[in-house]
């Protein structure tokens, strides 16, 4: 058996806890603060025989944020023997499972396997009712079907597609029908009659089946993955794949689709009403993390990153809290979110907030923006153990790096054009002139901090000529 997990995902109805370069599936919103990627992992990994059978498919600007959220929890040799295969380009599910059949086809030589497909932004529980199901989804999946994991409702919930269950096969049931998502009344109506199952997203199905499938009703999938050359010539051309999901591909039209009841408590937290109904509350109906101190509040959820928040005399509220956005609405209109960040896209002041957060990760760790000015900017650095940011210049600024914790070795042109090593300890710190090519490493055991100063007449990010650096960025 394999796994494929879709960590592809924008989650913009999550601002503005998620950006597109910080997307929900990185993100915790329960207490044990592991993010629901790596939740999704340890799930899998408590099913499946070993890492290697784990594949996961991702765009490209996710790359070293996957990494190092399953570096976290594998060592070295576990993370080896997972399977990284990254998307040129976004092109919906349908696509991702297909790189994915073809990595499995031309690299790994393998003509039929059992494989799940699992978004890995999902809150299920209790995880043991969901892994049961996995098992018995295999012995459909062998008999040829493709299996759907249909989620018993327990409310009329409109943000959900719904699957109609047909004629009964065995523990499931022929699927009917897909439906969009519905208004409340067709909602409640669903819930009344009792064959309808919220779409989790999650399938199952053998290699040879979905070949077979994406033959009949998705010619140009089956053709781009039998016409290219091999692996690489497929991932060359990606971006002439088509844009479309699984369900409008396939599932929708095949006549092979079971689903599988799954009675879980899950959220596909696809909205901030979404991650209020799966969470705990408080004895007041309240959804609480952070620094949060509420009198007199219920049925709210009130996330804090930084500041403390609180709430008086207030019902039914969605309050979050970033360093750099407080999102404040009332239960009912998290869909609009949405609308809220196309508006925030359209004005320049604003439209870098949906890209990034304050602390923005890279593949040597990461930098949080503490302040800027017309001519200055301000950040702390943190460069984790044995990594190293690329040797560079920068045309428009100096850089003065203070050192807050660990050991910094420090490699700076001289005005001579001479490349020099320069170890900074604890309370010490180093000056980068403009235009001189520089390189910061961390040699030590643990994360190294820096407050660094940048100071000049343009401080933004593409002010930077990369000479060496070894996560091919140069």
């Amino acid at each position: 058996m394999k796994a494929f997990v879709l960590v592809g995902g924008s989650g913009t109805r999550l601002f503005p806890l998620s950006r597109n370069k910080f997307p929900k599936q990185f993100l915790s919103f329960e207490t044990d603060e592991c993010s629901l990627l790596q939740k999704t992992f340890l799930r899998l990994k408590s099913f499946f025989r070993d890492t290697s059978d784990v594949y996961l498919i991702t765009n490209a600007d996710y790359k070293f944020l996957l990494y190092g959220q399953l570096r976290e929890l594998l060592d070295l040799e576990e993370l080896k023997r997972l399977n990284f295969l990254f998307e040129p380009c976004r092109r919906n599910t349908a696509s991702a499972i297909a790189l994915g059949v073809k990595y499995l086809l031309d690299v790994e030589e393998i003509k039929d396997e059992v494989i799940f497909v699992v978004p890995s932004d999902h809150i299920v529980f209790p995880e043991e009712k969901l892994l049961n199901t996995f098992k018995l989804a295999e012995t459909y999946a062998r008999k040829g079907w493709i299996i759907t994991f249909g989620v018993v409702p327990s409310r009329p919930e409109t943000g959900y597609g719904y699957i109609e269950a047909g004629e009964r096969i065995g523990k499931g049931f022929k699927v009917s029908k897909f439906h969009e998502k519905p208004d409340l009344d067709t909602a409640k109506l669903y819930l009344e009659l009792g064959n309808f199952y919220w779409n989790s997203g999650m399938f199952a199905f053998s290699l040879r089946t979905i070949l077979e499938e994406f033959r009949k009703h998705a010619p140009e999938i089956y053709d781009f993955i039998t016409s290219t050359k091999n692996y690489a010539d497929f991932v060359s051309k990606f971006s002439e794949m088509p844009d479309i999901s699984i369900d409008y591909a396939v599932m929708e039209k095949t006549d092979k689709a079971v689903v599988l009841p799954l009675n879980v408590n899950w959220s596909d937290v696809g909205s901030w009403d979404s991650v209020y109904e799966v969470l705990d509350k408080d004895e007041d109906g309240n959804v609480k993390r952070g620094k949060v101190v509420s009198l007199d509040t219920k049925d709210s959820l009130i996330f804090s990153s930084k500041r403390l928040v609180s709430t008086i005399g207030v019902d039914d509220l969605l309050i979050v809290e970033t360093d750099d956005v407080v999102l404040i609405t009332k239960k009912g209109r998290s869909q609009d979110v949405k609308k809220l960040v196309s508006e925030l896209k359209k004005n320049p002041d604003y439209a870098n907030l949906v890209e990034f957060h304050t602390t923005v990760f890279r593949p040597w760790g990461s930098y949080t923006e503490l302040e800027r000015g017309e001519r200055y900017r301000i950040k702390r650095i943190t460069v984790k153990p044995g990594e190293a940011l690329s040797l560079q210049r920068h045309y428009h600024r100096s850089e003065h790096w203070i050192v807050v914790k660990g050991t910094a070795k420090v490699i700076l042109e001289d005005g001579n054009g001479n490349l020099q090593e320069f170890f900074v300890k604890e309370n010490e710190s180093i000056f980068v002139p403009k235009t001189r090519k520089h390189r910061l490493i961390n040699p030590g055991k643990i994360d190294l901090e820096i407050i660094e100063v940048q100071v000049g007449e343009y401080v933004e990010e593409d002010d930077i000529e990369r000479f060496e650096d070894r996560y091919s960025r140069s």
